[in-house]
């Protein structure tokens, strides 16, 4: 793997340029799978042969449809010994707060993706208790039952959102201020990883994810797909405030590739890494971006509203990702106009079909 850096005057400035080594072949648990980042992962290590996949899930927001158009699964129901793992991919419908449920998950699992998660700033204010239970309590019964199954790696998303209302770059040697309850949930996550590496020796990776978009984003709430699915409908682009807030939009792709990495390089255990762009833009200008795209691929170009602010949103968020580049040798590849127009065209082939 080589690495090149250089440093500008800011520490965002880091370029990195590396090539990904080969694969090891590993037995994946994915929790969330069938979720919009599950299921790009999913078909990721199924075209890299090998691997065997499988998916503890609730369905509470990906669908057995969606995941078996990655591939044909098989269901790890009760007449399954959970030791068996000669299915490419298996879906046990679960959740990660049942332990009962985790236990059957990790039977012979090497590396665990625990993107299962209660997940937004707006549904943690809306329902405290709700995001607690899942982003504390589901992390916890994870990790106790990767220690009792002696999984070796424990990747776990987590955002910028524990750092919370900081001056950008944000970086991994800040002191978190969680300016929401779901960033509270996601940091006490991450303080368990650190005490279950410390502690016991499970190898926890964290990954703070910038706000990731992309082709197959259909149920997301986020901005992108917010906006794409407005237009779609006939209606404005609402934006929350005056658009000067500032976001880290990353591909798919991009963080799929930095998930890999983080589940296959060693000496890591314990870690943290932003996983963005380390790119400021605004809302704002995101909705002109956007607004090129689907004008190239033929949509009518909506107008921008604007409405209320809200709760718990931070004013600025982006990452200073040169610690993911050394030490994972990870940068991103696909331009904020590029995976825009992706987007676009996934969303308007997806009415279509």
């Amino acid at each position: 793997m080589s690495v090149s850096m250089e440093r500008g005057d800011e520490p965002h400035s880091v370029i990195c340029v590396a090539e990904k080594g080969v694969a090891l072949t590993m037995k994946w648990l994915i929790t969330g799978g069938c979720g919009f980042i599950g299921r790009a992962l999913v078909a990721q290590l199924l075209a890299e042969g090998e691997h065997t996949v499988r998916v503890l899930d609730n369905l509470s927001t990906g669908s057995r449809t969606e995941l078996a158009e990655i591939a044909a699964f098989q269901d790890l129901d009760a007449d399954v010994n959970p030791a068996d793992w000669s299915a490419p991919l298996a879906l046990l419908e679960g959740d990660i707060t049942d332990q009962k449920a985790v236990a059957r998950g990790l039977a012979g699992a090497e590396v665990v993706i625990h993107l299962a998660a209660n997940t937004g700033v707006p549904q943690s204010v809306a329902d405290p208790i709700r995001d607690c239970h899942a982003n504390v309590i589901g992390v916890l019964n994870m990790l106790e039952g990767c220690r009792s199954a002696g999984t070796r790696r424990f990747v776990f998303a987590s955002s910028g959102a524990p750092l919370g209302a900081q001056t950008p770059p944000l970086h991994e040697e800040m002191a978190p201020r969680p300016a929401s309850p779901y960033g509270a949930s996601k940091l006490s996550g991450e303080g368990y990883c650190s005490a279950y590496y410390q502690c016991f020796g499970v190898e926890t990776v964290t990954l703070r994810f910038g706000n990731v978009y992309g082709e197959g984003s259909g149920h997301k709430s986020s901005v992108v797909a917010k906006f794409i699915k407005e237009a779609l409908a006939g209606q404005p682009l609402e934006i929350y405030g005056d658009g000067s807030q500032t976001r880290d939009f990353i591909h798919i792709s991009d963080l799929i590739d930095a998930i890999l990495r983080a589940a296959e390089t060693p000496a890591i255990g314990g870690e943290i890494f932003q996983i963005a762009t380390a790119s400021e833009t605004t809302v704002l200008d995101l909705a002109d971006k956007l607004r090129e795209a689907m004008r190239a691929e033929g949509m009518t170009v909506p107008e921008i509203r604007h409405g209320a602010t809200r709760n718990g949103d931070v004013a600025r968020n982006f990452s200073d990702t040169s610690k993911a580049c050394a030490r994972l040798g990870w940068s991103t590849t696909v331009s904020l106009e590029d995976g825009l127009r992706r987007t676009v065209r996934f969303f308007l082939d997806t009415r279509l079909a």
